[in-house]
């Protein structure tokens, strides 16, 4: 029993020993190890996806919601009271300056009309005889003036005659006044009338019929609106009117490009221009501000595109030509004094400041960190204004491993990993094809296979 366990002893002391000698071996061989497997044709290291950086074009948008809506739009109402009696337009009719588009009932006015003109004819006839009397009061007058000149009548006799006259003057401008008053009462009548046919002001389809025939429409006041009975819009020219958020509202002028996104149109991109920016603010149903901008939308073709459909806006406020562009996810916050050694001294980093901007930069297969200075951003990209040269490839993804990847850190690329497994796929799939084409003949010497043919 004392045998064996000395033996046991022996072999595992001996197994101690080799692994202290491997251990030691491994430690003292690891940095070549290590440079040897990442220099292996990039089969180590992080994986990563890369791109090159070259200068560019960057263009800064804004967003804002909004709804289309023709430039010209007329809401017919009725200045009179009265039944409709003939619509002689549906919805997405199209109607020209002029077009009957409303008949309103006129009976009770072509009465009143025929009433009002007895009247004017009384009065005229009054008038006629007011002036009559009037000059004979005045004839009376003259002969009782040359009377009393000679004493043959008294004073009192020429005073009245002096008063006679002067009411049959006074007779005669209310009758004059009456007249006027009459002819007036035609006029309005007949205006009247000509309101009982609504016609068209401006080109375009009839976009919403709001009343039928039958209806009674009643007109406004300061305080009620009237009854709107149609809407006729000019389609030919629309505008979006987008809802720019406070926040983005400082760089928006009028005469900027922008492209115009229409849900009903979902693969179409519309090109528009700022037509007017509002002074003054709005609010939103959240009690948010926002300024009411006017895009103005420039038609691709003759097609007739719906009033109120819901649109987005993007406004180009800013334009940089020939800039280094970098993807946005690639540009990076490091606390400056967590900056590896060295780094604290280039020239885009600021002491002052907490934090610096930095990329990864792929420098043989290492991924160095590089502080750089920024400009502005689009969606998908930031404008690089120093740190960085043309030509530089950049550690761009995946996101997660942008988040913890340290400065050195060996790197390899997605895509050129993918590309190499991919090629050794396909050798060992022809490799396996060429066995399964391969044929022996009765000595067992090997026929030749297709793929050598």
């Amino acid at each position: 029993m004392g045998g064996v366990w000395k033996v046991l002893k022996w072999i595992l002391g001996s197994f101690i020993v080799l692994a202290l000698v491997i251990g030691g071996a491994g430690l003292f061989l690891y940095p070549q190890i290590k440079e040897v497997m990442q220099a292996s044709n990039g089969e180590f290291g992080t994986e990563v996806r890369l791109h090159t950086v070259e200068p560019g074009r960057l263009v800064r948008t804004i967003t804002a919601p909004g709804e289309i809506e023709p430039v010209r739009r007329v809401q017919i109402s009725a200045r009179i009271s009265a039944q409709i009696m003939e619509l002689p337009f549906e919805e997405g009719d199209r109607v020209v300056p002029g077009d009957i588009v409303v008949k309103l009932d006129d009976r009770d006015l072509r009465a009143t009309l025929e009433s009002a003109r007895a009247n004017l004819g009384a009065a005229i006839a009054r008038l006629a005889g007011a002036r009559a009397a009037y000059t004979n009061t005045v004839v009376d007058w003259e002969r009782m003036e040359s009377l009393y000149k000679t004493s043959d009548v008294s004073k009192s006799e020429l005073d009245s005659a002096d008063a006679r006259m002067k009411g049959a003057e006074s007779d005669r401008d209310a009758a004059e006044q009456n007249v006027e008053a009459a002819r007036a009462e035609v006029a309005r009548i007949e205006e009247n009338l000509r309101y009982a046919e609504i016609r068209s002001p401006i080109n375009g389809y009839v976009t919403k019929l709001n009343a039928e025939v039958g209806e009674v429409v009643v007109t406004g006041t300061m305080n009620n609106a009237g009854t709107v009975i149609l809407e006729v819009a000019d389609l030919s020219e629309l505008i979006v009117k987008t809802e720019v958020d406070e926040s983005d509202v400082a760089p928006v002028q009028e005469g900027q490009a922008a492209r115009i996104y229409i849900n009903a149109y979902s693969n179409e991109v519309f090109e528009g221009v700022v037509k007017k920016v509002a002074l003054q603010h709005s609010f939103a149903t959240d009690r948010s501000k926002f300024f009411e901008t006017e895009v103005r939308l420039i038609p691709k073709d003759d097609r007739t595109i719906f009033s109120g459909l819901t649109a987005n806006v993007d406004i180009e406020v800013e334009t940089i030509e020939d800039v280094i562009l970098a993807p946005s996810q690639a540009v990076l916050d490091m606390r400056v004094d967590e900056l590896p050694a060295g780094l604290e001294k280039s020239p885009e980093v600021d002491p002052n400041k907490t934090f610096v901007r930095i990329v990864y930069r792929n420098v043989n297969g290492k991924a160095i960190a590089t502080p750089v200075t920024i400009g502005s951003s689009d969606l998908r990209n930031t404008a690089i204004i120093g740190g960085l040269s043309p030509g530089d490839v950049l550690v761009v993804g995946p996101w997660a491993t942008l988040q913890n990847i340290k400065h050195e850190e060996a790197i390899r690329d997605i895509y050129a990993s993918s590309a190499t497994e991919e090629s050794e796929t396909t050798v060992a799939d022809e490799a396996e094809g060429d066995a399964a084409d391969s044929s022996t003949d009765s000595t067992g010497d090997v026929v030749a296979t297709r793929a050598s043919q």
